[in-house]
């Protein structure tokens, strides 16, 4: 080997480790709380503004409202209020971190949920069978959907604004004009209007507990063998102490009577509360580690860049539509269950803005590739303490629209900075 090689080699060694040293350097405390003050600098807010936003809210209404809010009662009611915009928020995370919007997300709530209605109640179908249809009947809207946008390369916008009014079409030529569907299942009226028994509560929140404990210090311990960089296990150790707590407090916090009457006993986690677990624990873990999950986020960073790296950016495309509208018959039966019925207006009006903005206030980018599962979460508690805390004070409908259009703005205003920033830091 010659010598000029032997200096270039030497270089790209160097180059090298000066590249990656980061990657390989020990985390202190400090250290790392220095990077992540820096990734906020430079627009990498993430949930930061949404989680800062819902203590507020939180403080506020307990403060307007000390005797009520934070009543037994009224975290139920939120929870089980929070449910469907939550888990429509969650499709509609896929659908923004390509830089899509599905205006249809709604409507297609409620015709899945009056195919499941109608089954049951005029041809006398089992729940898991009228389940089941509902779900296909979101599968194949998504799929349509998709079809329209990645194949024929319509906007997303105008294929789902087609959608929105077409389908409303549909769900008033099932149920008719002025009529109801009435939904008296025992399972899918429990979902979101019983609750689990005691024991099991507790058992699920331990379980989770201990499972989000394991899957932390394994990945630290991973890292740790592999000499990459990773969080200090004293702040691994005091994010698990933190969802462990608060796990357990809710659960502890439901497990208290809050029946109105003496006469009778009302307690325990709504069931609809571990099906949202479920979904956000299942889109966290396909998002964050599948190849699958790697290749959404690649598309909508840049979808050509995608393409030329071989992902089939088409394909991504047709599924995020898909994965949004099976959720949205998800969200579409949970509300059914809180009603106890179907209507011909259900998943119209502000159903689809709540749940657009609670992705974006959650932390999700309008403009694709920045957003987690738990944002839907995060967004969703957010509107949901709107509603419910204007509605505690006696507030007019008009201010819990302008109050959450309002933040939605502000969330959105946020989201741009931010892009702004990164792009300025070259992230």
């Amino acid at each position: 080997m010659s010598t000029h090689s032997h200096e270039l080699k030497e270089a790209a060694v160097q180059v090298a480790d000066s590249d990656f040293a980061i990657d390989r350097r020990e985390h202190t405390l400090s250290s790392a709380v220095r990077d992540y003050w820096t990734r906020v600098r430079a627009g990498e807010l993430g949930a930061l503004p949404s989680v800062f936003g819902l203590v507020a809210l939180i403080l506020l209404f307990t403060v307007l409202r000390p005797e009520t809010f934070l009543s037994e009662r009224n975290i139920a009611n939120l929870f089980v209020q929070a449910m469907s915009v939550t888990i429509l928020a969650l499709g509609l995370v896929f659908v923004l971190l390509l830089g899509e919007i599905d205006l249809s997300a709604g409507v297609t709530s409620g015709v899945c949920a009056a195919v499941m209605a109608k089954l049951m109640v005029e041809t006398g179908q089992p729940w898991y069978v009228a389940v089941l249809a509902a779900l296909v009947t979101g599968l194949v809207i998504g799929a349509a959907i998709g079809l329209l946008v990645a194949v024929v390369r319509i906007p997303s916008f105008v294929v789902t604004l087609a959608l929105f009014l077409g389908l409303q079409g549909i769900t008033l030529r099932l149920i008719g004009e002025g009529g109801t569907v009435p939904v008296r299942d025992d399972v899918i009226v429990a979902l979101a209007n019983d609750n689990m028994p005691i024991w099991l509560g507790w058992t699920l929140a331990v379980v989770c507990s201990a499972g989000f404990a394991a899957s932390q210090l394994l990945r630290w311990r991973r890292q740790r063998a592999r000499g990459l960089a990773g969080r200090p296990l004293g702040l691994v150790l005091a994010q698990i102490a933190v969802v462990a707590a608060a796990l357990l407090f809710g659960t502890f916090l439901m497990g208290l009577d809050r029946a109105p009457s003496p006469l009778i006993v009302l307690n325990g986690v709504p069931w609809g509360v571990p099906v949202v677990a479920i979904l956000v624990i299942v889109a966290t873990f396909v998002l964050g580690r599948t190849v699958y999950g790697r290749h959404v986020y690649a598309v909508g960073g840049n979808a050509e860049a995608a393409r030329r790296a071989g992902i089939n950016v088409t394909a991504i495309r047709m599924s995020v539509f898909m994965i949004a509208s099976t959720l949205a018959a998800v969200a579409g039966m949970v509300d059914a269950s809180r009603l106890n019925s179907v209507t011909p207006d259900a998943g119209a009006g502000n159903v689809l803005l709540y749940a657009v903005g609670a992705a974006v206030i959650g932390g999700t980018s309008l403009f694709g590739g920045k957003g987690r599962a738990i944002d839907a979460v995060l967004g969703g508690l957010v509107v949901s303490v709107i509603a419910n805390g204007l509605g505690l004070m006696g507030a007019q409908a008009y201010l819990n629209m302008l109050i959450t259009g309002g933040v939605l703005l502000f969330a959105a205003s946020i989201d741009a900075l931010a892009r702004r920033r990164r792009a300025a830091a070259g992230r």
